[in-house]
């Protein structure tokens, strides 16, 4: 697998920037059903360049379909012992509206965990990625999640999942959450892309992540990142994350230390 990492990085990146070309130079969409087509024509459209780039080296590979409103295939793996996974294009409603926070976002899963992950912007010609067990990386330099102490300088997000609203009360969690960041936390924010957002916490620019729904697939690429950085990966009632939870909270020691400390 090491010595075909650089094909997937180059692959993910050539993607990228094939669509960057085209940024802000389309139409931007006026009804709710031109919408839903241009985001289908950049999946489709993305996926069939990430496969063609990949097809030599991964030749057995199956890709499993990242179906975002489907909550039962995002609550376990799929039934291979190694597929890709890919968010063609994280922030896609971003990128036909023209505004900038859409990444490529794409995870190799095997024996049932992330085991390589790539998220590229862009717009910053950065990328992120990691391989379970070997660090995380930015540009080709590793990563080490942030060590702030003070909260009032700590940068954290509040994200919730459109798409899915799986919990029945995922307003109400998410909510009393948002009051327990504010009241703890001198910045709070939301960066759009899930992965993007998740790899920022690898490279010590956001100190704490929270969503309180399920959103499997759109966090596993960014949450391999953001572990192998050393960040803490639970769900929000404090336990260690597994595939299912419908929920997630991601950060520095110190950040989710404060986090939960509100809620005594």
């Amino acid at each position: 697998m090491e010595q075909h990492v650089n094909t997937v990085l180059d692959a993910v990146k050539v993607t990228g920037n094939l669509f960057l070309t085209d940024f802000r130079r389309t139409q931007i969409p006026q009804t709710f059903d031109e919408l839903i087509d241009a985001v289908h024509t950049l999946e489709v459209r993305c996926l069939d360049v990430l496969q063609r780039n990949l097809a030599k080296v991964f030749p057995g590979t199956p890709w499993v379909d990242d179906n975002e409103f489907d909550g039962d295939s995002q609550k376990r793996p799929a039934q291979h012992n190694q597929y890709w996974l890919c968010d063609t294009m994280d922030g896609a409603i971003q990128y036909v509206q023209h505004i900038a926070g859409w990444t490529i976002n794409i995870v190799l899963i095997k024996n049932g965990q992330p085991h390589l992950a790539v998220v590229y912007d862009p717009l910053t010609d950065e990328i992120f990625w990691a391989m379970n067990g070997s660090g995380a990386f930015l540009n080709g330099k590793r990563m080490a999640a942030g060590a702030r102490q003070d909260p009032r300088h700590m940068v954290v997000v509040a994200e919730y999942g459109h798409q899915l609203k799986h919990s029945v009360d995922w307003q109400e969690k998410s909510a009393k959450a948002y009051v327990r960041l504010l009241d703890r936390f001198g910045v709070v924010r939301n960066y759009g892309p899930h992965g993007l957002q998740l790899a920022y916490i690898g490279a010590g620019r956001i100190d704490l992540f929270h969503q309180a729904d399920l959103d499997t697939h759109n966090w596993l690429a960014g949450l391999l990142i953001a572990r192998e950085a050393g960040a803490e990966i639970l769900n929000v009632e404090g336990e260690p994350w597994t595939w299912g939870d419908d929920s997630l909270l991601v950060g520095s020691h110190t950040a989710i230390e404060i986090f939960n400390k509100s809620a005594q």
